[in-house]
């Protein structure tokens, strides 16, 4: 092999690490997202059986659980990579807000939806209460 087409270790010094595509994180995105919404009716599914059998497994709901709190974490991953560098969007409280999010995952207030004129980078304001 030549020297030229040698790659080198990837803890050496000097060579930044690799960074995803943003097209594979995106694709990334779509297709974790869709695994949620599979698992969390697979969940509900499993949930309503248990109830009308009478009887709940708790390491089985924990089980099916953690893949899909596994799935956020991914999720979370994938936004932080794909909005490196911009400002990020936050609620009143001061918790940061994802793109998209009707309510604050922090406090709970109900956030305003994002108008034509406002960016993703802007802060986001709770809609007003009445």
């Amino acid at each position: 092999m030549s020297p030229l087409l040698r790659r080198r270790a990837p803890d050496s010094v000097g060579i930044a690490p690799h960074r995803a595509h943003a097209g594979l994180l995106r694709r990334e995105r779509r297709a974790l997202l869709r695994a949620r919404e599979v698992a969390l009716s697979e969940l509900g599914g499993l949930l309503v059986e248990m109830y009308r059998r009478g009887g709940f497994r708790d390491d089985l709901l924990a089980e099916r659980a953690a893949a899909i709190v596994g799935i956020d974490g991914r999720l979370a991953e994938i936004e932080s990579l794909l909005h490196a560098g911009r400002q990020v969007a936050r609620c009143e409280c001061g918790a940061p807000v994802l793109r998209g999010s009707r309510f604050c995952p922090n406090c709970g207030r109900p956030l305003g939806p994002p108008s034509e004129g406002v960016s993703e980078e802007t802060i986001i304001e709770p809609a007003p209460e009445g």
